[in-house]
């Protein structure tokens, strides 16, 4: 439980970016089927999860030590 809490920042961005990743392959996607990300729900859905994490690691604020 304190390994969720502990991360929670980073738990949040990785499910709204796999829904932001889902949502723009739902919604725009590739018609033609070669682009790499776009063109299979899973890939998106992975990349927008893993964009989360890296954009909410953005923001986390690491405790100073004092020497």
């Amino acid at each position: 439980m304190q390994l969720i809490l502990k991360y929670k920042a980073e738990l949040i961005g990785m499910i709204m970016g796999a829904i932001c990743g889902y949502s723009y392959y739902y919604f725009v996607g590739c018609a033609s089927g070669t682009c790499a990300i776009t063109s299979s729900p899973v890939n998106s859905t992975i990349y927008g999860g893993i964009m989360g994490v890296l954009v909410a690691n953005l923001f986390r604020k690491e405790k100073q030590t004092t020497k």
